[in-house]
């Protein structure tokens, strides 16, 4: 008689189960969604004319965005110079013809091949990063 009622007691306990599984199931499928969706890289990372012009230069090697070299981080010269016409320009005319003494003793080497209008452009990125 036991076997008799402990039979549909445990049937209907794997229905139960069975039924309220699902919806753990479904939300466990859109977690792991979202992960997945939240790692992926992007298809297409924007990079600035700045950013595309300071790479192919030999601006990287004594610069880094957030890391002090032989020059100084990109981030820093953004906290010193808010982003006005007027720095961009000063900025502009020091990565063109060099300079000493703003960040130290190391002379910074001119690049008097980069145009004006490129200089602004590499300023305006070093001025972004400050963000």
């Amino acid at each position: 008689m036991k076997k008799q009622l402990l039979a549909p007691l445990f049937i209907s306990a794997l229905f139960i189960a069975a039924c309220g599984g699902g919806e753990k199931k479904e939300e466990k499928k859109k977690e792991d969604e979202v992960k997945i969706s939240a790692n992926e890289a992007p298809a297409e990372v924007k990079v600035s004319k700045g950013e595309e012009l300071i790479a192919a230069k030999d601006c990287l090697t004594c610069h880094k965005v957030e890391l002090k070299l032989i020059g100084p981080a990109y981030i820093d010269v953004a906290k010193k110079y808010p982003a006005t016409e007027e720095n961009i320009a000063m900025l502009a005319d020091k990565i063109i013809k060099g300079g000493t003494g703003n960040w130290g003793e190391v002379p910074m080497t001119p690049h008097p091949d980069v145009s004006v209008e490129d200089a602004k452009e590499m300023a305006k990125y070093i001025l972004s990063t400050g963000k």
